[in-house]
């Protein structure tokens, strides 16, 4: 007992993992490990153990007495297995077992195989679009073309020519499954496959219809307006229903995922919801103040800047940003304040500097020696 690992390391697990991770971590593990298809060492004594681990962790009892107890709370704690058959069978009490076994190797119960000759719904359509900084900002209309894959309109579905041409499967007598015997070291396993012959629909077709050349589907071009809601951003995905792949035997369509890249704009940047901005002034107008038109996404507005405000100063604009997609709730414009020096100055403009220069002069000299003096 004293040499067993923790349960919770054999499938590589957090102690707080709910049911479903564990399935998942023992579906891994066991693969990995099961000695018809592992090639790695020891892996008739690593599958033990995972299939030991999981027989506590995956009931609720049995896993709160070995969380309190550990190992010596542990039914299972000297000696590994529980003493179940060799078959198939043997799994039905120890929480899902058979299930995962189907899973993993290649089976499925009855009821599973069945599944596929009912309505099956369509699958997804992932597509990517490319979008401009103002259409994701304020949202856009955009329409979009795409091949959908249908149940042909000639044979519904059935791929054959007529419904004389259809019979029972003579390799699964219609079950659209068969069984297969596995060998493992617990015994031989039982699971079922879908038919080859064909294909888990239980059916064969004698004359295939010309339409769709006994596949049952065919390839249909649509366009649809999408809305695309304000606010979209880099990587966001938006789902449009009933533009996939339509539905297998009178199944619903599947949805169109749209995921968006924007470009980015020459001006404005966005930085979640909020959008900043750069703002060039003059000298005169940072010393004395001014009132500017600034560019918004909804247009100008009016933004009083203060007198003797420093460069980089970050003003803000409420609700000047953009809407969130889920809240609708606006973000923020900052206006980053940029002090421009002029490059070519008239003689009258250099004169007045220079009579700046010297009413300034007391002022800097102090300043510079307060500011030489931190260096000292």
């Amino acid at each position: 007992m004293a040499n067993k690992r923790d349960y919770y390391e054999v499938l590589g697990v957090e102690k707080t993992a709910a049911k479903d991770e564990i399935d998942k971590a023992y579906r891994k593990k066991a693969k990995q490990y099961h000695p018809d298809v592992s090639k790695e060492e020891n892996a008739e004594e690593k599958f033990k153990e995972v299939q030991e681990a999981y027989e506590t962790l995956s009931d609720q009892n049995k896993r709160a007495a070995y969380d309190q107890y550990g190992h010596a709370g542990n039914p299972f704690g000297q000696g590994g297995s529980s003493g179940f058959g060799g078959g198939f069978e043997g799994f039905s009490g120890f929480g899902g077992f058979g299930d995962i076994f189907s899973d993993l190797f290649g089976g499925g119960r009855q009821q599973r195989q069945e599944a596929y000759n009912g309505p099956q719904r369509g699958s997804d359509i992932e597509k990517y679009m490319t979008i401009d900084f103002m259409e994701a900002a304020l949202g856009t209309k955009k329409t979009v073309k795409v091949e959908v894959e249908e149940d042909c309109p000639d044979c519904k579905g059935t791929g054959a020519k007529s419904k004389d041409d259809i019979k029972t499967c003579s390799h699964c007598q219609g079950k659209g499954y068969v069984n297969v015997d596995q060998r493992t070291i617990l015994g031989t396993m039982r699971s079922q496959q879908t038919c080859s012959v064909c294909g888990g629909t239980g059916k064969e077709i004698k004359n295939k219809c010309t339409t769709c050349g006994g596949i049952g589907r065919v390839k249909v071009s649509k366009t649809v307006e999408v809305n695309i809601p304000a606010g979209i951003d880099n990587n966001m995905t938006l789902r449009v229903a009933g533009y996939g792949n339509g539905g297998i035997k009178g199944g619903p369509h599947g949805d169109l995922l749209i995921t968006f890249r924007v470009r980015p704009h020459k001006v404005f940047e966005r930085r979640e919801d909020d959008i900043y901005l750069n703002v060039p002034i003059s000298f005169t107008e940072a010393a004395l103040g001014t009132t500017k038109d600034v560019p918004t996404i909804y247009g100008e507005v009016s933004l009083k800047i203060p007198a003797g405000i420093e460069p980089g100063t970050q003003l803000r604009m409420r609700e000047k940003g953009v809407a969130s997609v889920r809240s609708k709730r606006k973000g923020d414009q900052f206006v980053i304040v940029e002090v421009k020096a002029p490059k070519k100055l008239s003689p009258k403009e250099k004169k007045l500097y220079e009579e700046l220069a010297e009413l300034e002069q007391k002022e800097n000299d102090s300043m510079w020696t307060k500011f030489k003096n931190l260096f000292k």
